[in-house]
C-alpha cells in the first residue's frame, strides 16, 4: 500500500480515529482524577573530607569522597537510617515499608547526594525526608569515625533543607492525557487499517480496481431524496445527479464506439443496488439526445420499472413471449422525448426459460430493428441465473455496483458469470457513492448555481418548466453533436418517425 492508500484510510475511518483518540483522553483524565496525589519532599546533603587544606590532601579527600558516595547512597534506605527515623516521628510502619517510599540518588562525580521522600501529605514528607536526612548523618558519622578514636574524617551537611511542597508530584494529569492521546490515536490508526484489511466491501475505484480492470462507465452520488424522486426527470438539469447520468450516457458512448451492442443490459450482482433506477434514468438520457429509446423491464421477478415510471404492468414482455399480443401492442410511451418502456408483464413460474427462449432473441431482435438503442433492465446475477442467461442475446452488459453495500468476493463472482457466457461486459457503474470524502464522486461544476434551488424547487412529478427542458436539450444536442465528430454510426436502421415499432 502506498502512503495514499493509508490516507485514504484514515478519512475513511475519522470517527473511529477521532473515537479511540477521545476515549483515550478520558481514560488519560479519569485516571488522574481518581489517583490520590502523592507530594514529594527533597533534601539535598553534601559530602566533604576534613583535611589540613593542602592542595595534595584536597585533591586527595575530593577522589575519596566521591568514591564513598555511591555507597552512601546504598546506606539512606538501609533499616541502620530509617529505624532511628522512625523512632524520632513516631511513624506507624516498618523500615521496609518506609524504604518504598524513599529514593536516594547521586550525580556520577559530584559529593552531593539527594534524598526524595513521598507521601500523601505534603508536610508530613517534608518532616519525614528531614527526619532520614538526619539520622543518615548520624549514622556516617558513626560508620566513618576511626576505632582508634577521634572525630570522623567525613563531614556531611544539609546543602538543602526539605520543605513542604505545594504541588503534588503525582499524578501528572499532562503526562497521563498525552499518554492517553498517544495511545487512543495510535489504537485508532491501528484497528483502522485492521479495518480496512478484513472489510471486503467495495467503497470506491481503488477497492473496484482490485477485483476487474473493466472500464468505469460513471459513479452516481448517493441521494436522500432519490428514495422519493428517483428519476433524471425529477431533479434539477444541471444537479450532480443529473450531471451523473449524462456522464454515464456519454461515457457508455465511447465504450461502444463501434455502434455494436444495440440492446444493452443493466444488472447488479445483488438487489438493492439501484440497477434499476439506473436502467431507467439511462433510458432517460439516451432519450433525451433525440434518440429512439426501448426500456424493457426483464426482471420478471421484482419488476421495478413500472413503479418508477408510473406505468401499468399487467401486459408487457411476458405477454409478447406467450404470443398473447404483439409487441407493437404493448410498447407505451413515456415523456416527451423518444423513450418507450416494454414493462415486465405478469410475473411468470420459469422466468429463466422465457428470458432464455429463442422467442426472447427475436423480440429484442425486433426491437433492435426498431429503436437506436434498447435498455434491459435484468434481475441480479448472484441470486437467480436470469441476467446471465439474458446476457447471451444482448450486444453488452452495464454491471452496476452499489457502493459500501456488495463485497469483492460478490463481484468477483458476478464477473465471472458473465465471462462463462461470453458476455460482453461494457463497463460499470459505482452507484450510490459518498458525496463527500476519499470515495466520492460528483459533479459540481453546473450545481454552484443551483445549490440554493434544490432544496426549494425538487420537482415531484415529471414536468419540467420550458427554460429548463431548454437548457437541457441545448446541452444534449451539443454532446451529440461531438460524439457524432469523433464515430458515425456503422448503419442506419430503417423505422417510422411516427411509429418507432
Amino acid at each position: 500500500m502506498q502512503l495514499r492508500d493509508y490516507i485514504g484510510i484514515l478519512r475513511r475511518n475519522w470517527i473511529l480515529v477521532l473515537g479511540t483518540t477521545l476515549v483515550g483522553l478520558l481514560v488519560g483524565g479519569t485516571i488522574s482524577a481518581m489517583t490520590k496525589p502523592t507530594y514529594s519532599a527533597e533534601t539535598q546533603l553534601f559530602v566533604a573530607i576534613q583535611s589540613s587544606g593542602s592542595v595534595q590532601e584536597l585533591q586527595q579527600g575530593n577522589t575519596f569522597s566521591q568514591a564513598r558516595v555511591q555507597s552512601y547512597v546504598q546506606t539512606v534506605t538501609s533499616p541502620a537510617v530509617l529505624q532511628p527515623a522512625i523512632d524520632t516521628l513516631g511513624l506507624n510502619e516498618s523500615a521496609e515499608e518506609l524504604s518504598q517510599r524513599v529514593t536516594a540518588s547521586s550525580q556520577l562525580d559530584t559529593v552531593l547526594i539527594n534524598i526524595s521522600v513521598n507521601d500523601e501529605s505534603p508536610v508530613q514528607a517534608a518532616a519525614v525526608a528531614r527526619g532520614v536526612a538526619d539520622s543518615f548523618v548520624r549514622v556516617i558519622d558513626e560508620l566513618e569515625k576511626p576505632r582508634t578514636g577521634g572525630p570522623s574524617p567525613v563531614n556531611m551537611s544539609v546543602t538543602k533543607p526539605a520543605t513542604a511542597p505545594t504541588v503534588p508530584s503525582s499524578p501528572n494529569t499532562k503526562i497521563n492525557l498525552a499518554l492517553g492521546l498517544i495511545l487512543g490515536l495510535g489504537l485508532g490508526v491501528t484497528a483502522s487499517v485492521f479495518r480496512s484489511t478484513l472489510d471486503t466491501r467495495i467503497r470506491g475505484e481503488l477497492d473496484l480496481r482490485e477485483v476487474t480492470d473493466a472500464p468505469l462507465l460513471g459513479g452516481i452520488s448517493f441521494d436522500q431524496d432519490a428514495t422519493k424522486s428517483p428519476l433524471l426527470t425529477q431533479v434539477l438539469p444541471h444537479s450532480p445527479r443529473a450531471e451523473s447520468f449524462r456522464q454515464l450516457r456519454t461515457n457508455l458512448k465511447f465504450a461502444n464506439v463501434s455502434d455494436k451492442a444495440r440492446t444493452v443490459l443493466v444488472t447488479s450482482s445483488l438487489p438493492g443496488e439501484g440497477k434499476s433506477t439506473t436502467a431507467a434514468n439511462l433510458g432517460i438520457a439516451l432519450a433525451q439526445t433525440g434518440q429512439t429509446v426501448c426500456l424493457v423491464d426483464a426482471d420478471l421477478r421484482r419488476p421495478m420499472i413500472n413503479e418508477y415510471l408510473g406505468l401499468d404492468r399487467s401486459a408487457g414482455l411476458t405477454t409478447a413471449l406467450i404470443g398473447v399480443a404483439d409487441v407493437d401492442d404493448l410498447l407505451q410511451s413515456w415523456g416527451d422525448d423518444s423513450l418507450y418502456v416494454l414493462t415486465s408483464g405478469q410475473i411468470p413460474p420459469n422466468p429463466s426459460e422465457l428470458l432464455g427462449s429463442e422467442e426472447m432473441k427475436l423480440l429484442l431482435g425486433r426491437l433492435e430493428q426498431a429503436f437506436d438503442i434498447v435498455i434491459v433492465d435484468a434481475p441480479p446475477l448472484l441470486p437467480v441465473t436470469d441476467a446471465a442467461v439474458l446476457s447471451q442475446h444482448v450486444g453488452g452488459v452495464v454491471l452496476v455496483v452499489g457502493s459500501q453495500k456488495l463485497r469483492q468476493q460478490d463481484l468477483q463472482k458476478s464477473l465471472s458469470a458473465l465471462e462463462m457466457v461470453n458476455a460482453n461486459i461494457l463497463g460499470v457503474v459505482l452507484n450510490r457513492l459518498p458525496s463527500k470524502g476519499p470515495d466520492a464522486y460528483s459533479y459540481t461544476y453546473y450545481g454552484h448555481n443551483e445549490s440554493g434551488l434544490a432544496g426549494k424547487s425538487r420537482r415531484k412529478t415529471t414536468q419540467r418548466s420550458a427554460a429548463s427542458v431548454r437548457n437541457e436539450r441545448e446541452f444534449d444536442d451539443f454532446e451529440t453533436t461531438i460524439y457524432s465528430d469523433v464515430s458515425a454510426r456503422a448503419h442506419t436502421f430503417p423505422r417510422d418517425s411516427q411509429n418507432p415499432t
